[in-house]
């Protein structure tokens, strides 16, 4: 050694770096990184911007839906509110100054339902519902800021010659569900009790809401995982854009001497930044997103501003695990990179990739799922295991993805130039083209799974009615009108538009008169109709005008004889109100001895009517005391708005009359809302995969910009790159969709076997399958203007 030799201390004898070295060491690291992706030039912002836009995205996403819990809350507390308050079962409410009398005047409008009622007050000071300053008088209606401007627009023409009121307020924000909600109140000053008013005395029901089904609860559970878990995906996916530049820089930094640890560090920092930076446009996007959420519609659902309110450990677990998250994904990314100070990035074939721990999780998920047992009525459901299953497996289906699209893109060999480029593209590096596909393929999978539990539990929460929509589309019914009413809504409902026949009847209550024996008097039931209504609801073979029937119910003989016991021919019957027997005074009326027996026949409602029957010859309908209208109206359905103007006859004659449309099937309201859920939370989910498929495809395109400027350069032509790019995107959406219509269907059959269920259909993933591959063709179309732009030779130009 010489003495300009310095000399070589021992390894034992140098000092170790103290912790706080080791932390200023790292703070230091970080600080860097951050440097480099805020202050990196354009390339660095662009990179930085592209990473905070996508994780922003995501995080936005993820607030709103930290939002559901709060917001279902905020619309039952307002629903309970603004509900009847209850009296126990044996107690009537009296009359008093506050208390007010009310029928429901509920419509549909061309397939949304309004909401209104006819009220009256009883004394000096009535109770206002919730939203309501002041009660309408008569004539006077307040009605919801949606409902006031659809009666001002042309669309609202029908509606407004259904609600003749003069309009005097709106309803407050406390008085609606949503923003969008159809409601109205409006002042009489002719309602009473006989004509079907109800006494309310307060709002505020505090009774507590009707729990769910234990499989309405997988249902719920599996929409929030098919939801959620590409939203994180994305943003695990996010974190990485700009991975080969950041890699290229590093190993820039390893010449100027920089180690591993440093490198490492100074990567984290970067993705840190990135983070950060899209959690904040994520709140910004939250935040002004949510002011204009109350004019936004999907599925008909809306919801309040006020209503969008994070659970506050929701927020925080966003706001922690985002960066941690953001961090993790980059330190992991790296293991499989190796960057050394030459070479910038090795070249060399990079090692391929295993798939045993790839199956692990979905064959883990599954297991799980399997151990769970079976979801029955009497079970106790806990969400946590089913939850933690279905994201094994579709997280498992998007690391399983890479593999996948790695093998079947190495055995691609031959074909036109462009297919050539695009695969010889995929073979080298095909991860990016990987990630940009895992979000839709967790979504449709997912989509799949959930699709083959609804059909295979929908039977369960679908009920057959019996009704006939073939023979009569919609069924009225008023109460307690006068008889010359009644037969003027008959012929009322003939002559709307769009009508073809009415089955109506005019029915009121007879019974037995003088001595009888027992305790109940013999009753049943007096309708008068036309003869082609009586052949409706009776198996009559000849009718004319005159003639009078005895109608025995179907296989009933304990009813027959309690019937017959009223219904004596040649005897006399006494006729009084369906309503109130005692109210209205009653008339005798003779049943002739001619009359004719006969049986039933189900009306179009699928109800069989029993009890005399008259035509309009032998009884005339005008001089029945207090009688109830029924009308089963059959329409042109050609005719547009038909259903608007029978709804519009019904209102102009009675508007406490119902009107209800007839179905073969209804569905349970608790599966018809679940079911709802999901379509708009699919519907805003596919948004988000769209928008961040878009901003990857960009993302990949601009690192491609160097060589496609090469290509152009040395005489490539446009349309053969544009080729090579759809093929480079159409490759791994191919092989994603197999994965998720194979995971799809095997999630499904598993959770279908949960619920001790059989898979009823086989095929929904084909509209899935459709959707995502529109999806794909829509963000290529859309990402084509800069992909010419980029194919220019300038872009070889580099500082």
């Amino acid at each position: 050694m010489t003495l300009l030799e310095p000399r070589k201390v021992p390894a034992a004898e140098q000092p170790r770096p103290t912790e706080p070295s080791r932390a200023i060491a790292l703070l230091r690291d970080l600080g860097l990184g951050i440097r480099f992706a805020s202050s990196g030039g354009r390339e660095g912002w662009t990179r930085t911007v592209l990473t905070a836009v996508g994780v922003g995205l995501g995080v936005a996403l993820l607030l709103v839906a930290s939002s559901v819990p709060h917001l279902l809350e905020q619309r039952s507390a307002r629903d309970q509110a603004r509900a009847e308050a209850r009296v126990s079962r044996n107690d009537t409410v009296p009359k008093s100054d506050s208390t007010v009398l009310r029928i429901s005047t509920q419509s549909e409008f061309r397939g949304r339902s309004v909401e209104g009622f006819l009220m009256r007050p009883e004394g000096a000071h009535p109770v206002t519902p919730p939203g309501v300053a002041d009660f309408p008088g008569p004539g006077e209606m307040v009605l919801s800021p949606a409902l006031k401007e659809l009666l001002a627009s042309p669309e609202g023409r029908l509606l407004k010659e259904r609600l003749p009121y003069r309009i005097t307020g709106t309803i407050a924000d406390p008085g609606l569900s949503s923003p969008g909600e159809l409601r109205y109140y409006a002042g009489s000053a002719t309602l009473t009790a006989a004509a079907g008013g109800h006494r309310l005395a307060g709002y505020g029901d505090q009774a507590p809401p009707e729990p769910l089904s234990p499989v309405l609860i997988v249902l719920v559970i599996m929409t929030c995982v098919v939801l959620l878990v590409p939203v994180a995906i994305f943003i695990a996916t996010a974190v990485r854009f700009g991975g080969d530049r950041r890699d290229r820089r590093l190993a820039a930094l390893r010449l100027v001497g920089a180690d591993i640890r440093m490198t490492r560090r100074i990567a984290a920092g970067e993705a840190l930044f990135g983070a950060v930076l899209g959690l904040l446009a994520g709140l910004a996007l939250f935040l002004v997103g949510r002011q204009f959420i109350g004019g936004v519609e999907v599925w008909d659902v809306s919801a309040f501003p006020a209503d969008l309110v994070p659970a506050p450990w929701l927020a925080a677990l966003i706001a922690v695990s985002i960066p941690v998250a953001a961090v993790l994904v980059t330190l992991t990314a790296l293991r499989s990179v190796v960057i050394e100070p030459l070479g910038v990035v090795r070249n060399s074939r990079s090692r391929r990739r295993r798939l045993w721990w790839r199956l692990l999780m979905p064959v883990l998920g599954v297991t799980v799922l399997a151990l769970t047992g079976n979801v029955d009525e009497n079970t106790t459901v806990d969400p946590y295991p089913i939850a933690a299953g279905a994201v094994l497996v579709l997280v498992g289906l998007a690391l399983l993805l890479p593999w996948l699209v790695e093998t079947c893109v190495n055995r691609l060999r031959g074909g036109p130039v462009p297919w050539q480029l695009a695969t010889r593209r995929l073979q080298l590096s095909s991860g990016a083209a990987s990630r940009a596909v895992s979000g839709i393929t967790v979504a449709v999978a997912g989509a799949v799974a959930l699709q083959m539990l609804f059909a295979a539990v929908g039977d369960d929460f679908n009920r057959i009615t019996g009704q006939d929509p073939s023979r009569a589309q919609f069924t009225t019914s008023s109460e307690n009108v006068p008889g010359d009413a009644a037969a003027r809504t008959i012929k009322e409902f003939r002559a709307t538009k769009g009508v073809q026949a009415v089955i109506g009847t005019v029915e009121v209550y007879v019974t037995r008169p003088g001595k009888y024996e027992g305790d109940i008097r013999p009753t049943t039931s007096l309708s008068v109709g036309d003869c082609a209504t009586l052949r409706e609801i009776a198996r009559i073979d000849s009718c004319k005008e005159g003639d009078v029937f005895v109608v025995h119910p179907r296989n009933d003989k304990e009813m027959t004889s309690w019937m017959d016991q009223t219904a004596r021919k040649g005897k006399e019957v006494e006729i009084s109100s369906s309503i109130e027997p005692d109210g209205v005074k009653s008339k005798r009326w003779t049943l002739p001895a001619d009359a004719r027996t006969v049986v039933s026949r189900p009306d179009p409602m699928g109800e069989d009517h029993w009890g005399i029957m008259a035509t309009v010859g032998a009884v005339d309908p005008s001089t029945l005391p207090g009688a109830t209208v029924n009308a089963q109206i059959k329409v042109d359905e050609n005719v547009a708005d038909v259903s608007e103007y029978v709804r519009n006859t019904a209102a102009r004659i009675d508007p406490g009359m119902s009107v209800y449309s007839l179905h073969s099937m209804t569905r349970d309201r608790q599966y018809a809302s679940v079911q709802t859920g999901l379509q708009v939370g699919a519907t805003v989910t596919l948004l988000l995969i769209a928008a961040s498929m878009l901003v990857s495809q960009l993302e990949q395109l601009r690192e491609r910009r160097r060589l496609l400027s090469v290509l152009i350069a040395f005489g490539t032509r446009r349309t053969t790159l544009g080729w090579s790019v759809l093929w480079q995107t159409a490759v791994p959406v191919v092989i994603g969709l197999v994965v998720a219509v194979a995971g799809g269907l095997g999630l499904g059959a598993v959770m279908t076997r949960m619920i001790a269920k059989k898979v009823t259909e086989w095929w929904v993933f084909l509209p899935m399958v459709g959707a995502g591959g529109a999806l794909i063709l829509l963000v290529t179309l859309v990402s084509l203007p800069l992909l010419w732009r980029l194919m220019r030779p300038d872009g070889l130009r580099t500082e």
